[in-house]
C-alpha cells in the first residue's frame, strides 16, 4: 500500500483553490474517514464511492482508509471531490500508479455504479489548472466543453470511473476534447426585444443611450404605463458586445452557481438581472449558510433591474452602495472571506407615489404629500449619490400609441453610438485598467474632464441650488464627459453640461414640493 496523493480545486467565491486529496491505506478496522473541513456532500461522498468502485468491478482490501483534503483550514463543498477520491483510493490500493495523477486536476460527482455526474465550478478548476502549471483537468463528459473554455490545457472527458482508469493505465486512451470539432454554444437569450417598440419617450431613450455609452446608473420615476420596465428590459441591446474575457468572468458566475444548464454552453449575451422586490439582502449581494453569489454578481457585465424601487427593504438597498462604487462584493465570515465581482449598469424605477400619479397630467393622485415624501425617503440620500441619472418618465400620448405607421430607432442604431463612444473611452483610459466613463476617479476626471468657462459656471450654480455633495459633482462631470464623447467633442461644452445637470431630477429642491424629503435629504 502507499499514499496516493490526487488534486482537485474548492471554490472560493468565484476562484478555485487548488486542493490535495490525500489517500492512505493502513492496517486496522475497516472503516473510511474523510477529514480536512468537509461540510456534509463531502462526508457522505465516501459511501458514493466505495459503492461505485465495488459495482465497476475494483476489489479493495479490508483497510482502514483515511482521505486527508488539504489545506485543512478551507472549507470543502460540493460533489467535486468524489472522482480524485475514488482516483485516490485506487492508487493507494495500487490499481494506477499515484505518479500518473499528478500532473491533472480532476472534478465530478459519481453514481453508485460509477457513472460520471456534471459539476458546477467546472471554469475556475480548469483555470486554477492552467495558471498553476498542471497539463489539464479530467472531468465529466457533460462539463467537457466548458472546461475547454480555458487555452493552454487539456480537458479529458470521461463517462465513468472505469474510463478514467483505463484513461490513466494507458490501456485505452480517451482523445482529448476537441475545441475545433465542436464550438462552445452561446446561452439561448430567449425572446429578442429591441427599443424600436417603444413609442415615444425620446427624451428618455436619449438618456439611456448616455447611460448604455458610459455605463452610468439610472433610476426612472414615472407613472405606471409609461414604460419603464420596457425601456430597462431594452437596455442591454445597447451595450457593446462582450470581448472573450468578459463572457469567460460572466460564465464564470454562472459555473459557480450551477446554471450552465447545457454542458457546451457559454455566456456570449450581456445579463439582464430583475429580482422581485422581496429579495433579502443575502439573495440581492451574496452570503447565506453556504456562500454563494447574488443577483448583483449574476448581472456582472451587464444590468441589474430593480423595479418599484422603494418596495425594497432599506437594509437591502443599503448593501448595494460599498460594490457600486468598488465594482466587487466582499463578504467576510468568520472563517473566510471572499469576493464576487459585479461590475454592472444598476437601472431601476419607481413610481412618483403610491398611488403611481401624483403630478401627472390629467390624473388625480390619491396620496396625501406626507406620503409622497415618505415614499421617497424610503431611497436614502447616498443611494441616490450613486444614481448617474435620475429622470422622469411621462405617459405616452396618444397619438404615438395609435399611429402603426410610426417608425422608432431601432436597438441597432443606438448600439452604434454606443460602441463608437465607448472605442473613445477605451482609447482614453486605456493605460488606467478601465473601459467606461463611469469608473473614473476624481484624479482622472481633472485630467479629462474639460469644460467650457460657461460649462463650468453651470455647474457652480447647480451645485449652489440644489446642495449636491461632492459625489454627485463627480457624477455629472462624468455623465457630461459621456454625452460629450457620443457627439465626439473633445472638451465638454454647454450642451453637455446642460444634459448632466438635467438628469438629476431628484435634486431638484422644487420636485416635491417646499421642504419636501428628496432622497432622505431635507430640502429646505
Amino acid at each position: 500500500m502507499v499514499l496516493a496523493r490526487v488534486r482537485s480545486g474548492a471554490l472560493v467565491g468565484v476562484d478555485a483553490v487548488v486542493v490535495e486529496v490525500e489517500v492512505d491505506m493502513s492496517l486496522g478496522m475497516p472503516f473510511f474517514n474523510v477529514v480536512g473541513l468537509p461540510e456534509g456532500a463531502v462526508r457522505e461522498s465516501k459511501v458514493r464511492v466505495m459503492s461505485a468502485l465495488k459495482n465497476t468491478g475494483y476489489s479493495l482490501p479490508q483497510k482502514r482508509v483515511t482521505v486527508n483534503l488539504a489545506p485543512a483550514d478551507l472549507k470543502k463543498e460540493g460533489a467535486t471531490f468524489e472522482l480524485p477520491i475514488a482516483l485516490g483510493v485506487l492508487a493507494a490500493a495500487e490499481h494506477v500508479s499515484a505518479e500518473v495523477l499528478m500532473p491533472w486536476l480532476f472534478g465530478g460527482e459519481l453514481s453508485l455504479d460509477g457513472t460520471l455526474k456534471p459539476i458546477r465550478g467546472v471554469l475556475p478548476l480548469a483555470l486554477a489548472a492552467r495558471n498553476g502549471g498542471f497539463r489539464g483537468v479530467m472531468v465529466p463528459t457533460a462539463n467537457a466543453a466548458e472546461a475547454a473554455l480555458v487555452d493552454r490545457i487539456e480537458v479529458i472527458p470521461v463517462e465513468t470511473v472505469l474510463q478514467a482508469m483505463l484513461h490513466l493505465t494507458g490501456a485505452q486512451l480517451t482523445p482529448p476534447f476537441d475545441r475545433e470539432a465542436k464550438r462552445v454554444a452561446p446561452l439561448t437569450p430567449g425572446v429578442p426585444v429591441d427599443m424600436s417598440e417603444v413609442r415615444g419617450q425620446a427624451d428618455v431613450k436619449a438618456a439611456l443611450e448616455v447611460a448604455a455609452a458610459g455605463g452610468h446608473n439610472v433610476l426612472m420615476c414615472g407613472p405606471p404605463g409609461s414604460g419603464k420596465t420596457m425601456l430597462a428590459r431594452r437596455l442591454p441591446g445597447l451595450l457593446p458586445s462582450m470581448a472573450f474575457d468578459e463572457a469567460l468572468e460572466v460564465t464564470k458566475v454562472y459555473s459557480v452557481l450551477g446554471l450552465l444548464q447545457d454542458g457546451d454552453a457559454m455566456m456570449t449575451e450581456r445579463p439582464f438581472r430583475s429580482p422581485h422586490h422581496t429579495i433579502s439582502d443575502a439573495g440581492l449581494v451574496g452570503g447565506g449558510t453556504t456562500t454563494r453569489p447574488g443577483e448583483l454578481s449574476m448581472a456582472h457585465r451587464g444590468v441589474l433591474f430593480l423595479d418599484e424601487l422603494p418596495e425594497f427593504r432599506r437594509n437591502v438597498l443599503e448593501v448595494l452602495r460599498q460594490p457600486l462604487e468598488e465594482g466587487v462584493v466582499r463578504l467576510a465570515r468568520a472563517n473566510q472571506h471572499v469576493t464576487y465581482p459585479c461590475q454592472v449598469m444598476l437601472v431601476a424605477a419607481m413610481n412618483p407615489c403610491p398611488c403611481g400619479y401624483f403630478k401627472v397630467a390629467g390624473r388625480t393622485c390619491q396620496c396625501k404629500h406626507h406620503r409622497v415624501v415618505e415614499y421617497h425617503a424610503r431611497i436614502s440620500g447616498p443611494l441616490v449619490d450613486r444614481l448617474d441619472i435620475t429622470l422622469e418618465t411621462r405617459a405616452v400620448d396618444v397619438e404615438s400609441i395609435i399611429r402603426l405607421d410610426l417608425e422608432e430607432r431601432p436597438s441597432a442604431w443606438y448600439r452604434a453610438r454606443v460602441e463608437a463612444a465607448r472605442e473613445r473611452q477605451r482609447a482614453r483610459l486605456e493605460g488606467h485598467g478601465l473601459f467606461c466613463n463611469a469608473q473614473m476617479g476624481p484624479r482622472l476626471l481633472a485630467r479629462f474632464c474639460g469644460t467650457s468657462a460657461h460649462a463650468r459656471e453651470q455647474l457652480k450654480k447647480a451645485i449652489a441650488r440644489f446642495g449636491l455633495s461632492a459625489r454627485a459633482h463627480d457624477r455629472i462631470l462624468r455623465l457630461a464627459r459621456t454625452h460629450a464623447d457620443l457627439a465626439g467633442r473633445e472638451r465638454i461644452e454647454d450642451v453637455d453640461m446642460a444634459f448632466a445637470i438635467g438628469c438629476r431630477m431628484l435634486d431638484r429642491r422644487d420636485w416635491l414640493g417646499t421642504g419636501a424629503q428628496v432622497g432622505g435629504a431635507l430640502a429646505p
